[in-house]
């Protein structure tokens, strides 16, 4: 099974989802001109990263990566109308996530939805946090609505080149999990990584030990980026 990061460099993709045509759909309907558009719905679910926690108890929203991404679609697409939907709760992890999918997420009737729960699934454990990932594309693939899965933004305490640390092995299990079911996947992990890998220091992107600042918030909406092409 081809387990790869979309959107770096010449690396393989996920099998089965192409960056290049997995929204090709969602593009299709982002070009429609007035009158006969109509609104495209992008929800992300997720934890207190999404929701736009900075420094906690600080929401700088307007600064995370779903407004990023919004103002990137809406300079691509300036005759779409976009509602980028954050459904997400600070400290939330995916069981949770889970259990309110249908009532905080389906309900949008999204075009799009977008999974962030890795930081908070250290607590919930492996297994759980695959079941509940599951159900959720599960659920949004009954409806026919894409799903785009994200790896985790870096802890300073996690050990970023320990595949053993319980964050890598969550990431590891989202890339696993996107492959079997041929959903998108946004590699955040490796995005920090090869900036890490090339020199910068992680510290300079995060807001407090779990948190991303501004441009590490860019980090992830550039790989959503690559999604869009």
């Amino acid at each position: 099974m081809n387990l790869a990061w979309p959107g770096w460099g010449d690396e393989p993709t996920v099998e089965g989802a192409s960056p290049k045509t997995y929204l090709a759909e969602l593009e299709t309907l982002l070009r429609v001109d007035w009158p006969r558009n109509r609104t495209v719905n992008i929800v992300v679910h997720g934890h207190s990263v999404p929701a736009g926690y900075f420094e906690t108890p600080e929401v700088r929203s307007l600064e995370a990566y779903p407004a990023l991404l919004r103002n990137d679609l809406a300079r691509r697409f300036p005759h779409a109308v976009i509602n980028v939907i954050v459904t997400a709760i600070g400290g939330e992890n995916s069981v949770a996530g889970a259990a309110r999918f249908e009532k905080d997420v389906l309900s949008h009737q999204p075009d799009l939805v977008l999974i962030d729960y890795a930081l908070n699934d250290r607590r919930a454990g492996l297994p759980a946090a695959r079941a509940a990932w599951s159900s959720m594309i599960e659920q949004a693939q009954a409806r026919g609505i894409a799903v785009l899965l994200l790896t985790p933004t870096p802890d300073l305490a996690a050990k970023l080149d320990d595949p053993a640390d319980p964050l890598l092995q969550h990431a590891a299990q989202i890339r696993e999990v996107a492959a079997e079911y041929k959903v998108g996947l946004v590699d955040s992990l490796a995005a920090f990584q090869k900036f890490t890998e090339a020199g910068g220091e992680l510290g300079t992107l995060m807001a407090q030990k779990n948190h991303p600042n501004g441009k590490g918030h860019q980090l992830v909406a550039d790989a959503l980026a690559a999604w869009f092409p």
